[in-house]
C-alpha cells in the first residue's frame, strides 16, 4: 500500500476534524494576508477601508471549507457568490479567490453529486469571464479578455479534471473495500458450510462404526450365551470375534477422533500406528463378509468384471454402504437369513448390490433412518445412486450404482 492510499485512509477516519484543522490554518494566513494586500470596497463605500472589507471577504470564502466534505455543493455555491460579490465591489483581484475558488471546484468534482460537479464547472466559466471583463482595458481590451477567459478557463478545467480522478480513485478504493468484505463473508461463510460438512461426515463415519460393531457384537454375545451350556468351543469363538470387532471398532473411532486432535499434536510428535491405518476400501468388502459370516450369518461375496482403482473416497463409500447393508441385516432381517453380495464391474461404473431372504419391510423400524439417508449422501457426492426396497419373494435388497471415470485402470 502506497503513502498515497495510506493518507487517503487516514484522512477518511478523520475527515471532519482535518477538514476544521486545515481551514483554521488557511485562515490564519489567508484573512491577514488579504487585509494586508487588499483595498477595501472603495468605490462601493467611497473611502479606503485599508482591506478591511477584503479580510472580511477572505473569512467568508475561505470558512465553508471546513464543510466541504459534508456539504460540497452548498460550499461551492457559497465560495463562488463570495467570491463574484468581492470582484464587483471590491478590488478585482481577490487573493483569497485564487485558492479559495479552485479548491472548491476540486471538492465538487471530487466528493459532490454529478449535477453539482458539471454546474460547478459552468459556473467557473462565467466567473473566469467576468472576471477577465474586469481586467481587460487599453488598446487590446478583447484580446486581453479572451486570453484571461482561456488561461483560467484551462487552469479550472484541469482542476475540475484532477477532481474527477480523484472521484474515480475514491469509487475503485470503496469497491475494492466492499469487494474485500463480500469475500470475506464467503469465506466465512464457506468455512461454516465445511465445518457443518465436515460434522456430518464425522457423524456418519461414526454411525458406521458404532452400529455395524454393535449389531455384530450383539448377535455374537447373544449366539455365544446359547452355546454356552452345550457348546463351549462356540461360545469361546463367539467372545473372541466380539473382541476382535471390539479392538477393530476401538481402532476406527481413534483414526476417526484423530482427525478432530490433528492440530493439537506437537511438532515431531509420533504417530501410533493405529493412525496410520488406511480407511477401509472396496478391497475390504472380503474381510467385512468374513465378519459378518463369524457372527453366525450365511453371507456370500460374488465378483464379477475387471476391478480398478476408484477415486479417492469411492472405495469407502462401497465399504461403508455395505456395511451399513449388512448391519440393517443383522438388526432387522431376524433369525438366520441368507445374504449375498453380488459386486458387479461394469465399463462405465460400478454396482454393488445387498440382498437377503429376512423379513425385510415388516421387520421393526428404528425410528432413527440415518443409515440409509448416510448411504443415498455418500453415493450422491460421487454421482451414484442408492436404491432400496423389498425384494421379490421377500426379504431385502440394498443397490448402490457408482459411475467410474473412463480413465479408471
Amino acid at each position: 500500500m502506497d503513502w498515497y492510499t495510506r493518507y487517503g485512509e487516514w484522512s477518511d477516519e478523520n475527515r471532519d476534524r482535518l477538514d476544521i484543522a486545515i481551514t483554521g490554518v488557511v485562515l490564519l494566513i489567508g484573512v491577514p494576508l488579504a487585509v494586508a494586500t487588499g483595498r477595501g470596497s472603495e468605490w462601493f463605500f467611497g473611502f479606503d477601508t485599508i482591506g478591511a472589507w477584503s479580510g472580511v471577504f477572505a473569512f467568508l470564502m475561505l470558512a465553508p471549507f471546513a464543510l466541504r466534505h459534508r456539504y460540497p455543493v452548498p460550499v461551492v455555491a457559497l465560495v463562488f457568490t463570495v467570491a463574484f460579490l468581492h470582484m464587483l465591489l471590491g478590488p478585482p483581484l481577490p487573493p483569497a479567490a485564487v485558492v479559495a475558488v479552485p479548491i472548491a471546484l476540486y471538492n465538487t468534482a471530487a466528493h459532490g453529486p454529478v449535477w453539482g460537479h458539471r454546474v460547478a464547472l459552468v459556473a467557473s466559466f462565467l466567473g473566469a469571464s467576468f472576471f477577465a471583463f474586469l481586467m481587460a482595458d487599453g488598446r487590446d481590451r478583447f484580446a486581453t479578455i479572451v486570453f484571461l477567459f482561456f488561461t483560467l478557463s484551462l487552469l479550472f478545467f484541469a482542476v475540475w479534471s484532477l477532481g474527477l480522478m480523484r472521484r474515480a480513485r475514491i469509487a475503485h478504493i470503496r469497491a475494492l473495500s466492499d469487494r474485500n468484505r463480500a469475500l470475506e463473508s464467503e469465506q466465512d461463510r464457506q468455512k461454516e458450510l465445511g465445518a457443518v460438512a465436515e460434522r456430518t461426515r464425522i457423524a456418519r463415519e461414526m454411525h458406521d462404526i458404532v452400529a455395524h460393531s454393535l449389531s455384530v457384537m450383539i448377535a455374537q454375545a447373544d449366539g455365544g450365551r446359547y452355546a454356552a451350556a452345550t457348546n463351549p468351543d462356540l461360545a469361546a469363538t463367539a467372545l473372541t470375534t466380539i473382541a476382535e470387532t471390539g479392538r477393530a471398532a476401538l481402532a476406527d473411532m481413534r483414526r476417526l477422533l484423530g482427525v478432530l486432535r490433528e492440530g493439537d499434536s506437537p511438532p515431531g510428535a509420533g504417530t501410533s500406528l493405529g493412525e496410520l491405518t488406511p480407511q477401509p476400501a472396496e478391497e475390504s468388502l472380503e474381510s467385512l463378509v468374513n465378519q459378518i459370516r463369524a457372527s453366525g450369518v450365511r453371507v456370500s461375496l460374488i465378483r464379477m468384471g475387471q476391478p480398478r482403482t476408484l477415486p479417492p473416497g469411492a472405495g469407502l463409500t462401497v465399504y461403508r454402504v455395505c456395511q451399513e447393508a449388512l448391519t440393517n441385516i443383522l438388526k432387522h432381517a431376524g433369525p438366520d437369513p441368507t445374504v449375498t453380495v453380488h459386486i458387479t464391474w461394469a465399463a462405465t461404473s460400478l454396482t454393488l448390490t445387498i440382498e437377503d431372504d429376512g423379513r425385510g419391510v415388516a421387520a421393526a423400524n428404528d425410528g432413527q433412518g440415518m443409515g440409509l439417508l448416510g448411504m443415498r449422501e455418500r453415493a450422491a457426492l460421487f454421482g451414484g445412486d442408492v436404491t432400496t426396497g423389498p425384494r421379490p419373494g421377500g426379504g431385502f435388497r440394498v443397490s448402490l450404482t457408482l459411475p467410474l471415470p473412463d480413465n479408471a485402470q
